[in-house]
């Protein structure tokens, strides 16, 4: 590995553009290839066995353009391919996900507090954020709920109205959730509608903190690469964003997050990856 390669991330569809940006964000001279498997979409209710499948061709994919880092920008795929890809990957690149470094976060900042999660049938039924965070051994209440609508809610570019408010209100509403000091937002896609997640528990007495995982993750990543001298120092970077199927959600998000220049590059991920 070496500083000059870029960095590889990929989700199943729009949601992992929330990561990226927030690693352009902080890493600005940083190059991103993004993937987003938009064939596949969503990850949330497909089997393990499948989004192992499809994470480890991605990674092939990404390891052929050379990438340095390989950051897996989905809960469900973190959850279900997390180990295997990092086992294919070995030492040709670094591999992160996103739920590592927001439990590393509740473990420094949220001890003894109650937290709840929204997420994916996919991530909700793993049971890996209870594992990880009962495992902290700091007297946290944790309570995980899956909101399967969402991520073909956001997809479909139906947000910020009145028909998505009350799908999140429903959701936020559950019993499950009363009480909660913290909601970590279990899937990549959420972070596009927090503004309406904010606004739902505006309304409460006592104030909810949102987790939002491309946060976490993009300063977790900021800090491996300082630490082992891998940050790119150089001003001229170049970003790509490759898909397996183009969607007018995928390419409108695209272009609202990094601007008018981003052009799709088709690659069907069930081709020979070359």
């Amino acid at each position: 590995m070496n500083s000059n390669q870029p960095i590889g991330i990929f989700d199943s569809g729009i949601g992992g553009l929330t990561v990226a940006r927030a690693v352009k964000k902080l890493l600005p001279n940083e190059s991103i290839i993004y993937f987003g498997d938009t064939a596949h979409l969503p990850y949330g209710d497909k089997s393990t066995a499948a989004i192992q499948a499809y994470s480890v061709r991605i990674a092939e994919m990404l390891l052929q353009q050379k990438c340095k880092v390989i950051l897996i920008a989905c809960n469900s795929a973190s959850s279900a391919a997390y180990d295997l890809v990092t086992e294919y990957v070995g030492k040709k690149a670094k591999v992160f996900d996103v739920i590592n470094p927001t439990v590393d976060y509740i473990r420094e900042n949220h001890s003894d507090d109650k937290i709840g999660l929204i997420g994916t049938k996919q991530t909700v039924s793993t049971g890996v954020y209870d594992r990880k965070i009962q495992s902290l051994n700091q007297n946290i209440k944790f309570s995980a709920l899956a909101t399967p609508l969402l991520v073909p809610m956001i997809e479909e570019g139906i947000y910020e109205d009145t028909i998505s408010q009350n799908i999140i209100s429903r959701y936020l509403d559950d019993p499950s959730l009363e009480g909660i000091q913290s909601l970590i937002l279990g899937c990549t896609h959420y972070p596009i509608i927090i503004k309406e997640i904010k606004s739902h528990f505006r309304k409460l007495e006592d104030p909810v903190e949102i987790i939002d995982s491309a946060e976490t993750v993009a300063k977790a990543l900021k800090s491996f690469l300082e630490y082992h001298q891998l940050n790119n120092k150089t001003s001229s970077t170049k970003d790509r964003f490759l898909v397996s199927d183009f969607t007018e959600s995928f390419e409108q998000t695209t272009t609202t997050f990094f601007g008018s220049e981003v052009q799709l590059e088709l690659i069907p991920i069930w081709d020979e990856l070359k």
